[in-house]
This record gives C-alpha cells, sequence and structure tokens, in this order.
C-alpha cells in the first residue's frame, strides 16, 4: 500500500486531507509530499509532538490525556478528528484526518511496550484507531507506523 495510492482514492472521493504525528514526527507527512499532486489532496500535518500541544492544538480531551497518557487508542481518534478542523481553509475542514501516536523507544516512558502504536483515522464515515505492536529500533518503529497508517487508511476508503 503506497501513498500514491492513498492520495488516488482520496483524489476519487473528492476528499481532503490533514495528518496529526507524534512519534512520527513528520514522516507520515513527508511520504505523502512525496509524491506528485499530492497538493491537490493534502492540506497540511502538524507535529504534535509534545503531551499539551495535542490538547491546544488538535483538541484532544485533557480528561483523557490525564487518565490514558499520550498513547492510547482515543488519543489517536481524537488526534485524527482534530487535526481536520486544525488545516481547515475557509472554514471547511479537512475530509479525512490520519492520526500517529506511541513509543519509538528506546525506551518507555510510562511501561508501555516500545513498538505500541495507535493510528487514528477520522473521515465523514468513520471515526476508528488501530493499534499496532512493531519489533525493531526507533527508525524502524516509526517506518512501520507510517507504512500501516497508509495502508490503514487506505483499507478504508476501498470499504
Amino acid at each position: 500500500m503506497t501513498a500514491d495510492a492513498l492520495l488516488d482514492a482520496l483524489r476519487g472521493r473528492g476528499w481532503t486531507l490533514g495528518i496529526a504525528e507524534s512519534l512520527t514526527g513528520g514522516l507520515l507527512t513527508a511520504e505523502i509530499v512525496a509524491v506528485p499532486g499530492a497538493s491537490s489532496v493534502l492540506r497540511g500535518g502538524v507535529v504534535a509532538y509534545a503531551t499539551p500541544v495535542k490538547h491546544t492544538l488538535l483538541g484532544v480531551d485533557e480528561h483523557v490525556l490525564a487518565e490514558h497518557g499520550p498513547v492510547h487508542p482515543e488519543v489517536a481518534r481524537q488526534m485524527a478528528g482534530g487535526v481536520r478542523d486544525a488545516v481547515a481553509v475557509e472554514s471547511r475542514p479537512a475530509d479525512v484526518g490520519i492520526s500517529t501516536t506511541g513509543i519509538a523507544g528506546p525506551e518507555s516512558p510510562d511501561g508501555q511496550p516500545v513498538g505500541t502504536v495507535h493510528i487514528g483515522i477520522v473521515t465523514p464515515l468513520v471515526r476508528t484507531a488501530v493499534s499496532f505492536l512493531f519489533d525493531g529500533d526507533r527508525s524502524e518503529i516509526r517506518h512501520q507506523t507510517v507504512a500501516a497508517a497508509v495502508s490503514a487508511a487506505l483499507g478504508l476508503l476501498r470499504e
């Protein structure tokens, strides 16, 4: 599953895209931007690395963050929903939001296993999060997350 296929699927529906990243730190947005013509679909990307920025910029509920921390499926869902508004153009939110949050290592700050990843996807039709436990070093986990995010979003668009 490739970024160009995802962009084609979004373009086919006339949908725009916003991306919110934590552990991938802009890597997912860069993967999308590497495809010629991405500007016809991609509105923008937000790197919300610090936990408070997930609340202040993306609207993640501060109580959810306090109760579960930043690495949780509901945080991923709320990040994906929030980025749609964060990249709104002329008061029109992006149609699709994709988010990444997780622990790339080398150590875990909260006891969850290194490699724990949650990807949020919000479209006009669905609001979901998918979870993974990846193996590898920091770089490998980040790259696996990008591939999984593209694949998961494309899978939902093809349903």
